[in-house]
């Protein structure tokens, strides 16, 4: 038996035209520690609820590490997160993030993620985001979508626009401990969606769904 069997998550592939998104591998940690210290926004402006960003770098590396362990190891049926590792051409620039709690009720999952600045600006948040979408409709049978996003991160409510979402409310958010900011919450019907041109290429999908929410989706 090899590891995509133990662990059915492993053998997930979601290709787009420029990125493949896998379920995140130890092997990929390295790749990742590189690009968020590489940088991932401007350091004098905080657009994560946990400011990880600030972390030296040894203590970065290590919580980053700690961090996709927990989540890996909490995957439950009622309750699951998922980092995708996202790649271009072989190379780790970010991660993109899948939740939910108690899907057979809701039907509704979460994302966030991160992109290494050098790879910023030319539409692979939305790539990666859409590529995240088509899987959790088409394949977990999921009916909504939520994310959200500090109300200054105009790129990431841009993205969330871009694909269908409409804006959901307006909360308050700690970024640091001497900042709190406008928390803008989006939410997409999957009947909204503004699917992509193009079309999503997915290795596992089966295996991965029936381990996350159960057959039939």
């Amino acid at each position: 038996m090899d590891l995509d069997h133990v662990w059915p998550l492993f053998g997930l592939r979601l290709t787009t035209p420029r990125l493949e998104l896998r379920p995140l591998r130890d092997d990929d940690l390295p790749g990742l520690v590189d690009a968020a210290l590489s940088g991932v926004h401007d350091p004098a402006r905080m657009p994560f609820g946990v400011p990880w960003t600030d972390a030296a770098p040894t203590t970065l590396a290590r919580s980053l590490a700690q961090y996709h362990w927990k989540l890996r190891a909490g995957v439950t049926r009622d309750g699951w997160g998922v980092s995708f590792t996202v790649l271009q051409q072989g190379t780790p620039i970010g991660v993109q993030e899948l939740h939910a709690r108690h899907f057979a009720a809701r039907r509704t999952v979460e994302s966030g993620s991160w992109l290494a600045l050098g790879s910023q600006g030319r539409g692979l948040g939305t790539e990666m985001r859409a590529a995240l979408l088509l899987f959790a409709f088409d394949h977990l049978g999921a009916e909504w979508a939520e994310s959200s996003a500090v109300a200054w991160n105009a790129p990431s409510l841009r993205v969330s626009a871009k694909l269908g979402y409409e804006v959901n409310g307006v909360s308050r958010a700690q970024t640091r401990a001497d900042e709190v900011v406008d928390e803008v919450r989006v939410r997409l019907q999957r009947e909204d969606f503004a699917r992509p041109t193009w079309s999503l290429t997915t290795e596992g999908g089966a295996a991965a769904a029936e381990f996350l929410v159960g057959a039939g989706g």
